[in-house]
């Protein structure tokens, strides 16, 4: 299948969806470690090699307390900040005005730029991304003790691919924990292995989808077939730790989380790095790219 671009050239679109009445599970077409391992590559050779078979990686105590505590504290000040200011970016939970989201964190404040550009972080990402990097998207997802929402099942990649014109499977995401993740208190889950299939999705994508999506994704999400088959293959994997880890996970792993009904919060800073060698192009979904806070279409 193709993409018309422009007046000039069409791009292969290698991953249909949201284009049949039925889904489909079709292979990944693109590498998901980029770069050979060598003995001077900033992961060992085991944590490559279970990035590469899993589709993520788990690290804990990255950052120090005090690093973190500076992060949550700047945290702090923007859920205030954003507690009753509307702003592009700042994303509300459904039926309410509790702060979900805020994007363009690594824009719009110092301390989450720095974050982003951390030579720690920026080592990892470019080797398994094979090169230079630039941010997609960033955001802060706030999930509070008995009110924090869940996040359905999905993989990135299909609504990045769809809504934005991300052309292949060569971005991954890091998340930081600045909270304490327990396994009680909605921690992102994955499905390991699942970034070696793609599941294509139904429904065609309504105009202006992510003003809905981002407080309750509804399409781009897989069927409950296609997910069972996946769950049953690979199971299902809570990786959890203390505040100051992080989690790298492959732009394709099927991933979710349930609502936080403890008293315990969990706030994360999200951080999606993409290949310059991978920049988006017109969404394959024909329709107009959503907006920069959400998809960045120049350097990141």
């Amino acid at each position: 299948m193709t993409m018309e671009v422009g007046n000039h050239s069409t791009i292969a679109d290698k991953y249909p969806s949201r284009v049949s009445d039925t889904p489909e599970i079709t292979d990944r077409k693109d590498p998901v470690v980029y770069s050979s391992w060598t003995e001077d590559s900033p992961l060992t050779k085991e944590q490559s090699d279970f990035f590469e078979q899993n589709g993520y990686l788990f690290l804990e105590d990255f950052l120090p307390a005090r690093e973190v505590e500076a992060l949550r504290a700047e945290l702090r000040k923007m859920l205030e900040e954003y507690r009753e200011k509307d702003a592009d970016g700042v994303i509300r939970e459904p039926g309410g005005r509790e702060v979900r989201s805020v994007f363009e964190v690594h824009k719009n404040n110092m301390l989450f730029k720095a974050l982003s550009k951390d030579p720690r972080l920026t080592g990892i990402v470019s080797y398994l991304l094979g090169g230079d990097v630039y941010i997609h998207q960033s955001r802060i997802n706030f999930k509070p003790g008995f009110k924090g929402k869940e996040f359905y099942w999905h993989s990135d990649f299909e609504t990045w691919h769809v809504e934005d014109g991300m052309p292949s499977m060569r971005a991954l995401s890091c998340s930081v924990a600045l909270e304490d993740n327990y396994a009680n208190n909605g921690p992102l889950m994955v499905v390991p292995g699942s970034h070696k299939k793609f599941v294509s999705c139904v429904g065609k994508t309504p105009e202006n989808h992510f003003k809905d999506s981002l407080r309750k994704q509804e399409y781009g999400v897989p069927d409950n077939d296609s997910l069972t088959k996946l769950v049953k293959e690979h199971g299902i994997d809570t990786p959890v730790g203390k505040a100051g880890s992080i989690l790298l996970f492959d732009c394709n792993i099927m991933h979710g989380s349930n609502s936080n009904i403890t008293p315990y919060p969990r706030s994360n800073v999200f951080m999606v790095y993409n290949s310059t060698e991978n920049r988006l192009t017109e969404p394959f979904s024909g329709q107009a790219p959503r907006p920069a806070y959400i998809a960045e279409r120049g350097n990141g």
